[in-house]
Formats: structure tokens, C-alpha cells, sequence
């Protein structure tokens, strides 16, 4: 192959004229070309030829598909004349205009029977390469200009962070201080990498609480105030390489992928695993544990901070996925789980301290504990079934109450988007005002106490009792307000409804503030 070739075929231009793509060349790419052969990205394999179809290949798998056609035999197959007149009139046939083929119906076709020869440009079944498994180009000269993707002067403080967390999360406000500090002090570290030459730890957090608590739903609201890409794994799905089931390295590529697959962002984000309770090592079992102390095992490297392949765009490593590199020193892992046997090992341990006589503490004065995982130390979640080295990477452990009838009902109509503003919304649509009596309330929140769910079980019970009303209000265009009671919660009676007739929804309101004025 000449020179001349070789500049076509990186430029783009098959055809040699010369022009060498100009449009291509001046449009900057934003992701990387990924070979089409071994599916390295440019940054590993190195330059790309660009064939046609938008197909590209690095060098190394060109010189090796030149090598295996340099060594076929064309001497001998092209020194036979026969065989090279089937191949002549092969290609004649194929070229042929439609009226030619007409005047020579009856002349008996020449070229190898049941053969056709091989279209390129059908070879495109997989298409090119999708955005969600390209790697996006790291420019030098841009990475400099470019503005860091985190500035300590622009990190919100911990009391900044928790007031925000206060406006979706009710309670748990020990959970949420230790949160807020953790995540500035974790951000500043990554925005000044050092201070006076001393090397700040990354700060891991396990959050332990009862199901419904709030777990996901304050990592949710924290990556939002923060701007920062969050990944959600699910802990259950994970086994050890090998396995059926996703590789540990996945929980990275999720972040990768939420971070539109810019490898410096994803180095910066926060990555949840939850279910966390469910890789505890099996106890009684003699066969491989791949789904419970081999997946802490291989958890170690991540949570400690090191370089790791990645898949781009899937969930296991394979021929035909690219892989990216990232450094997991800087990425704030959080684990949460439910850790339902939990409360009886943290019993038995305080069982243990008790004594006899005046002042002593009863055996069942813990089974009255409500909040009995604030107790919990590292030698209880040891007991459960985590091993020494994957607790000693999460340092801060962080502890959520459970839920009681009082922060249910706060959680009903408190927060931001709180389930009955949801609702509310949704018939003001139609024009009418939905309202909620203060014992109504309290059913519900004994209800979802009843399921013992947590918050989830709110969701349930409302959906429940508004189906019919939701269903019934769009049919009559009279219906102004409706009030839900504790009757109707409680399956004893109905909600008050007020025919609006032929004043507005704003004259109803001004209407039932002067009837609710004492007269003087």
C-alpha cells in the first residue's frame, strides 16, 4: 500500500482523489472513534482508518487483515484462464444495463453458478457505533481553558446542603448532618487535591435504616443540590467475574454512563449501592460464595480508590464493548441497606452487659427500643456478615430512625413534593380544590404504620382510597371541592363534596374564608 493510499484511507477518502475529507477534518469529533474489529477506543489503539459507512479500524487489525489476504494463493487462481473467464463474466453480468439484459435473454450466462460477489457496503448489520458506547476525546489544549468541574469556593456549605435536604426529607436529622459533612469535606479534598502536602482519606459513608426510611431518597436530592453525576447500583445483581450476573466494575459504568460517558466528570461523582446487606457472607453453606464475600472482595479495590477497566455502555466486559480507564480515588461511594437481622445481633450484644442488683439494667429493656440500630457498632455489622476489610473502606457510619405516625403525617404534606400536593396538583387541573382534613391525616399515617413499609406504604393507602374520586370528578363539571375525611379513610362514610354552581373556583375560596369568620 503507497503513502498516497495510506493518507486517503485515514482522511477518509477511499477513492484516492486527494481531497483527504476536508469537511471531517475541520469538524471537531466529541467522542472518540472505536475500532470496528477489536472495539479499542482511538486513545488506546491509536490513529483510525476511516473507511466507508462511518467504519473505522485501528492499525494494528488493518496490517493483520492485510497479512492473512497477502497470504492466499491469486497467482495460481489468476493464471487459470477458465477460472478467470467465470470471474470476467461474473462481473459483466453484474454490470449490465437493463437493456442489455433484454437483447440477450437467450446468451447463457457466464460466472460461478448460485455465487454473487460481496457488496462492502452491506456489511454494516451492527450500524456504527451508538453515543452510549463511545468514550468522549480528552483535548489538551481545551482541558487547560476549561473551567475545573469543581471550585472550593463554589461548594455549598454542610448547614447550606442540610437545609435543602430539609425541604424533601423529614426527620432524620442526624443522618442528614452527617451527610452534609461528609460530602464538603469529601468535595473539598477533590478540589484541592492536597493541603500542605498532607493527603486527605476519601470518606465513604454505610447508611443503615429500616426499609422506607429515606435512604435513596436523600442520595437523590443530594446529587441534585450538588450537580454531580450519580449512579444507583443495585447490589443484589453483582457476582463475582466470572459468574453469571453483572461484574462488580458495572456500579462504575453506570456512573460512567450518567456522566455521558466523560470520563473526568464521572471521576467526580457519587456512586449508591444499595441493598448492600444483601452480599453478607452466607452462613452454613459449603459451596462458593460468588454473590456474598466474593463481591466484598472484589469491592475492596474500588472503595479504596484505583484505576479499573470499564465497560463503556454495558454491564460485563466483552469482545465487543469498548473499555475505558477510571480512577475511582475521587468518587464518593455511599452504601445503604435495610440490615433486617441487624436489630436482634445489636439486642444480644447489649444483652450481655447487663448485671443483677439495685440500678440494673432489665434483659428486655432493649425490646422496647424503637431506634435500636443507633446503637450499632462495627462489631455487629462483623456479626452480620460483612467482612473486617470492606467495613474499614466505609468509615462513617450513618443510622436512620424509623418512621412514626408524626412523620408520616409531616411526610404527607410537608416537603416540597409532598404525595398530597401531588394530588392537589392534579385536580386543580380539572378546577377543583382538593383539601385534606387533620384526623384524615392521622388514619393514613395509621394505616401505613400498620404495613410497616415506611414512607412507601403512604403512597399505597392514598392511591387506594382516591381511585374512585379520581375517577368520579371529571364527570361532573359542578364539583368545586372535595374534603377528604376521617369517615372516608376509615370506610365509615364519604368526602364532603361542594358543588361549585356558577361561581368560580376563586370566588369558593373567597366565599369559605368569610362563612369560617366568626360573627361579631
Amino acid at each position: 500500500m503507497s503513502d498516497m493510499d495510506h493518507k486517503d484511507m485515514e482522511s477518509g477518502n477511499p477513492e484516492g482523489n486527494g481531497a483527504g475529507g476536508s469537511d471531517s477534518g475541520e469538524k471537531k469529533k466529541e467522542y472518540e472513534d472505536v475500532c470496528f474489529i477489536c472495539r479499542r477506543p482511538e486513545s488506546k489503539a491509536g490513529k483510525m482508518f476511516h473507511l466507508p459507512n462511518n467504519i473505522c479500524v485501528c492499525d494494528d487489525c488493518m496490517h493483520k487483515t492485510m497479512d492473512a489476504v497477502s497470504q492466499y494463493d491469486y497467482q495460481g487462481m489468476l493464471n487459470n484462464p477458465q477460472i478467470l473467464n467465470m470471474l470476467n463474466g461474473q462481473f459483466d453480468s453484474r454490470n449490465k444495463k437493463p437493456e442489455e439484459d433484454g437483447e440477450k435473454k437467450d446468451e447463457k450466462k457466464q460466472g460461478f453458478p448460485n455465487i454473487s460477489v460481496i457488496n462492502l457496503s452491506g456489511l454494516t448489520g451492527s450500524g456504527p457505533i451508538p453515543n452510549k458506547q463511545r468514550i468522549r476525546k480528552k483535548n489538551g489544549a481545551e482541558k487547560e481553558k476549561a473551567k475545573p468541574l469543581l471550585d472550593i469556593h463554589s461548594i455549598p456549605a454542610p448547614h447550606k446542603i442540610k437545609a435543602r435536604l430539609d425541604e424533601y426529607v423529614i426527620g432524620q436529622e442526624r443522618a442528614k448532618k452527617i451527610i452534609s459533612v461528609a460530602v464538603y469535606n469529601h468535595y473539598k479534598r477533590v478540589a484541592t487535591d492536597t493541603m500542605d502536602e498532607i493527603e486527605i482519606e476519601k470518606s465513604n459513608i454505610l447508611m443503615i435504616g429500616p426499609t422506607g426510611s429515606g435512604k435513596t431518597y436523600l442520595v437523590k436530592t443530594l446529587a441534585r443540590l450538588l450537580d454531580v453525576p450519580l449512579a444507583i447500583a443495585d447490589a443484589t445483581s453483582l457476582t463475582e467475574a466470572g459468574y453469571i450476573g453483572d461484574d462488580i466494575e458495572s456500579v462504575v459504568s453506570k456512573l460512567l454512563a450518567a456522566a455521558d460517558n466523560d470520563v473526568d466528570k464521572a471521576e467526580q461523582g457519587i456512586i449508591f449501592i444499595d441493598e448492600i446487606d444483601k452480599i453478607a457472607k452466607k452462613k452454613n453453606t459449603t459451596s462458593r460464595d460468588v454473590s456474598g464475600e466474593s463481591v466484598q472482595q472484589g469491592m475492596l479495590k474500588l472503595l479504596e480508590g484505583a484505576e479499573v477497566e470499564v465497560p463503556v455502555g454495558a454491564n460485563s466486559k466483552n469482545a465487543m464493548v469498548p473499555l475505558a480507564t477510571v480512577n475511582t480515588r475521587n468518587i464518593l461511594f455511599i452504601c445503604g441497606g435495610a440490615f433486617p437481622d441487624l436489630a436482634e445481633i445489636i439486642k444480644q450484644r447489649l444483652r450481655r452487659q447487663t448485671s443483677i442488683g439495685f440500678n440494673a439494667e432489665l434483659r428486655d429493656k432493649w425490646d422496647r427500643e424503637k431506634n435500636i440500630l443507633s446503637q450499632v457498632t462495627v462489631e455487629d455489622i462483623r456479626n452480620f456478615g460483612m467482612i473486617p476489610e470492606f467495613i474499614g473502606r466505609l468509615p462513617i457510619l450513618c443510622t436512620l430512625e424509623g418512621l412514626n405516625e408524626e412523620m408520616l403525617v409531616r411526610i404527607l404534606k410537608e416537603p416540597r413534593n409532598a404525595i398530597l400536593k401531588q394530588y392537589q396538583k392534579l385536580l386543580e387541573l380539572d378546577e377543583v380544590k382538593l383539601e385534606f382534613t387533620d384526623d384524615a391525616l392521622e388514619a393514613i399515617a395509621k394505616k401505613a404504620l400498620e404495613k410497616d413499609t415506611g414512607a412507601r406504604a403512604l403512597r399505597s393507602i392514598i392511591e387506594d382510597f382516591m381511585l374512585d374520586i379520581m375517577y368520579e370528578i371529571p364527570k361532573d363539571d359542578n364539583i368545586g371541592r372535595v374534603t377528604i375525611t376521617r369517615a372516608y379513610i376509615e370506610g365509615t362514610g364519604g368526602p364532603l363534596i361542594d358543588i361549585r354552581g356558577n361561581y368560580s373556583l376563586e370566588d369558593m375560596e373567597d366565599m369559605h374564608e368569610i362563612a369560617e369568620k366568626p360573627v361579631s
